[in-house]
């Protein structure tokens, strides 16, 4: 086959961006037979607008239709794990939208399921196309930058009005959603930072719940992450600043990385800050620093489209994958660490994260929820989210 067949779980946002994508021909090597959401307004809307797709109205009709090769699912968070080791069941590929899952036990058992199944699982982390942080990624590894002393990131340009939160009722809350800041807008940032630098050993974090907003969850942020090797790192969000900052700061011993406004600006050094320590006899000599430029010529790159190319590409020719599904538990590993050290006042000791208890807690924030029902069952879907 030349094009992978493919379903769309979930004609939200997300799922509606993916279709528009595939059906005007901007990923040519996938086509869009099929999609599944659970609202009968959007399904008819669907049918009227796409005669040729073939739609849904549950994923399990879908899977077992052997219309489609592989699905993308695009859903709450909490349906992601459980949508994705169906569809591994039914022999089918899977991208699942981030984040991974809301906890990582589920995504620990979706990764299990996905391994025996031995098909192609990809997740949607677009920003690992960007030129800027995939040159990130090679500097560090390159060891060109010498040892990376310490990492500042802001990203505060996440700015969400009262109005968002309302806008659908499976937004902001601990029962349907899963959380707020952390497991909504920053999964991407999460996931970069892990990704060109490692995951950090231990984490100590302070978060505003409902700060800025009327809402239950969080929406302020400050993480200090440390590392054996003495690494550390401040990590900076919040939806409640406008105008708000998207900085990346690393200090490393050739010098000063700046990435802001998909540009990096990287001041060098001549030589090591740590050999010019050893032969400099001046009490205010500094090492020699060039202002260097770093070409970025190719803006922030394909995002989205070149997650779904990159993936039908793996499914067609085995390519590697730029965004591995396996990986979705190191950034929500990390989320659900900041999120236990705020609700306990702990330093957490990420190697050996406290899932269990995370899970426990997380239990106690959905019962209190002000979405659950009196039977206690979260609610979910209500306006036809998938």
């Amino acid at each position: 086959m030349d094009k992978v067949k493919v379903g769309i779980i979930g004609i939200g946002n997300m799922g509606s961006a993916h279709l528009k994508n595939i059906k005007t021909g901007e990923v040519p090597n996938m086509e869009c037979v099929a999609v599944c959401d659970t609202s009968e307004k959007r399904r008819e809307d669907l049918k009227k607008q796409y005669p040729d797709i073939k739609v849904f109205d549950n994923a399990t009709d879908l899977y077992k239709s052997g219309l489609v090769d592989a699905v993308v699912i695009a859903v709450p968070h909490y349906d992601h794990c459980p949508l994705a080791i169906e569809a591994f069941g039914y022999g089918l590929h899977v991208l699942v939208e981030k984040p991974a899952g809301v906890y990582t036990k589920a995504v620990e058992e979706m990764n299990d399921v996905a391994k025996k199944s031995g098909k192609v699982f990809g997740i949607m982390y677009n920003q690992r196309t960007n030129p800027c942080y995939q040159k990130i990624k090679d500097l560090v590894q390159s060891g060109e930058l010498g040892a990376i002393k310490r990492i500042s990131w802001i990203i505060t340009d996440w700015y969400r009005p009262q109005a968002y939160h309302e806008s659908s009722t499976w937004r902001s809350t601990w029962a349907t959603e899963g959380g707020g800041a952390l497991i909504n807008q920053n999964p991407h940032q999460l996931d970069l930072w892990q990704w060109m630098f490692g995951m950090p050993d231990q984490i100590d974090a302070f978060v505003g719940f409902g700060k800025y907003h009327d809402i239950e969850v969080d929406d302020d942020v400050t993480a200090v992450f440390r590392y054996k090797n003495g690494l550390t790192g401040t990590y900076i969000t919040s939806t409640g600043e406008y105008p708000g900052t998207n900085r990346l700061e690393i200090a490393c011993d050739m010098g000063r990385i700046v990435v802001e406004k998909n540009k990096i600006e990287f001041k060098r050094n001549r030589i090591s800050e740590r050999e010019f320590e050893k032969i400099n006899t001046i009490p205010f000599g500094k090492p020699e620093c060039w202002d260097c430029e770093i070409p970025n010529n190719q803006g922030a790159g394909e995002q989205h489209k070149g997650i779904l190319k990159n993936f039908a590409d793996a499914v067609l020719k085995g390519s590697d994958l730029l965004a591995p599904g396996y990986e979705g538990i190191n950034g929500l590993t990390i989320s659900n660490a900041i999120h236990y050290s705020a609700w306990t006042g702990e330093t957490v000791d990420v190697n050996n994260m406290p899932a269990d208890d995370f899970y426990r807690i997380l239990q106690e924030k959905i019962a209190a929820s002000t979405v659950v029902k009196e039977d206690k069952q979260i609610v979910s879907n209500t306006e036809g989210t998938y």
